[in-house]
């Protein structure tokens, strides 16, 4: 007993220590074929229409999305991974010289290995022992499939086995006649991060027009002269999300500033909305936005849209997810998920989750950017909340970085439950059960509006 005891917890003694491996068990085998087999719902997602995906490069072909788009567009320079810029023109073979040792330091890291199943299952091609010339083929392929969108769409919906994903389009938050992409499979959130911010139409977008409220409101005759003529608008904006079709609300804010919002008062917004953000004192600013997050929270609750909340790795200063328990606690209509697990407070999230009927737990990220810590995670979770409060994501801008972020995200779900059971702490049927909440159902609960876009079952979706 005590042997096995030691297997199954992770170690073996003898003349070397040697680390059980879950992956090679018949029970994670079928753990994980369950769940490869459930058609995904991703809960967060940055797809764009291939015209306006980012990072496309200008080749002797023409301009399109090579392998230095799927690289740059992935995580690995949020790991501090830099990749050899490509100059406009440029042909591969140039490129490669210098890229090619770009990744000696990343080999370890999550941010790297994630993209790992994808250039494998996709095109076949195991990228740690790339040669130069499987690296040529590989931008040539990737750069032909790019052409037509009938191929992200199979990649998607059939390789990677995602029914529906919830698309964050940050890029064009307020275009909600013109659903980017337009594709069947995709479902979209309303960003309202830059709805906090415009306290002055100087502070309202960041290089265009698409995501500026006050362009928004003179293309519809609406003036905005008072705070209160500013709640109407954002009113209005709620209106035609909802009539649009979107399904939720996300807040980036993370990435601006710290996630304390405090509770504050119309007249104290009132003293910065309308001026000059060098007229206006710091705290006048984060007095107007802390009572939109406020007022925000309010129209989640009126407009029955769950609320998506940036938490942890930004203003890493700023934004840990205890950061948020007075509004949650003060809100108690409004469905509040916290994204990316709260990287790297993890346990924190946990235990707000534990604490308030009203939380949900998103991994989305979290397997790109630790996979151990989203082993960790995942674990303590199920062990402390219910089962259908736990979902996930990718957070990926192409069809590669969506594949491998399901890959690995499938693979942490199958090898914590697998664990669960080899310790008989979950039987094996129940663990089917979690996979496919976590991996499905558990964003059905949450987004009720996704049942009708389920299309399983007939032809692959089209444009």
């Amino acid at each position: 007993m005590v042997l096995v005891g030691l297997i199954i917890t992770g170690q073996v003694f003898g003349d070397e220590a040697k680390w059980f491996d879950v992956k090679g068990t018949q029970t994670y085998a079928r753990i994980k074929t369950g769940i490869d087999a459930v058609p995904a719902i991703s809960t967060h997602e940055h797809l764009r229409p291939l015209h306006m995906m980012t990072n496309r490069i200008e080749t002797p072909q023409g301009e399109g999305v090579g392998l230095y788009t799927v690289l740059l567009n992935s995580y690995l320079q949020t790991g501090l991974h830099r990749i050899t810029p490509w100059p406009p023109g440029r042909c591969f073979d140039a490129w490669w010289l210098e890229a090619q040792h770009d990744f000696a330091d990343a080999q370890a890291s999550s941010v790297y290995r994630y993209l790992l199943p994808a250039f494998r299952d996709i095109y076949g091609v195991n990228f740690e022992t790339i040669t130069f010339e499987q690296a040529r083929n590989l931008h040539h392929r990737i750069f032909r499939n790019y052409q037509d969108d009938a191929w992200l769409k199979t990649t998607i919906t059939v390789r990677a086995n995602i029914e529906l994903l919830v698309n964050d389009p940050s890029w064009s938050p307020l275009q909600f006649d013109t659903q980017s992409p337009s594709y069947k499979f995709v479902a979209r959130v309303f960003n309202v991060t830059k709805l906090m911010q415009a306290s002055h139409p100087s502070r309202a977008h960041f290089g265009g027009t698409s995501d500026d409220i006050y362009v928004w409101a003179r293309e519809r005759g609406i003036k905005v002269e008072t705070i209160d003529d500013y709640l109407e608008l954002i009113d209005r904006c709620f209106e035609e999300a909802v009539d649009a079709g979107v399904v939720g609300m996300k807040s980036a804010h993370a990435w601006c500033r710290s996630i304390r919002y405090d509770r504050t008062t119309k007249e104290a917004a009132a003293r910065a909305f309308g001026k000059p953000p060098q007229d206006v004192a710091s705290e006048q600013i984060k007095a107007f936005e802390d009572y939109i997050f406020w007022h925000l929270c309010r129209m989640s609750v009126k407009y029955d849209l769950p609320f998506q909340i940036h938490t942890g790795h930004a203003h890493i200063d700023g934004s840990h997810p205890m950061n948020l328990v007075n509004v949650i606690k003060a809100n108690p209509d409004t469905k509040f998920i916290l994204f990316h697990g709260g990287f790297p407070w993890v346990s924190e999230v946990g235990a707000i989750a534990v604490c308030f009927e009203n939380v949900w737990i998103d991994s989305c990220w979290l397997p790109i950017l630790s996979y151990s810590m989203a082993k960790r995670a995942f674990r303590e979770w199920l062990e402390i909340v219910p089962s259908d409060r736990i979902m996930w994501g990718g957070d990926e801008f192409d069809a590669e970085g969506i594949y491998g972020g399901a890959a690995v995200t499938r693979q942490c779900v199958a090898e914590v439950l697998a664990e669960m059971v080899l310790e008989q702490a979950l039987r094996e049927e129940d663990a089917h059960r979690i996979g496919r909440q976590i991996m499905r159902e558990n964003a059905l609960k949450m987004f009720p509006n996704l049942s009708d876009k389920l299309w399983r079952g007939v032809a692959l979706p089209k444009k």
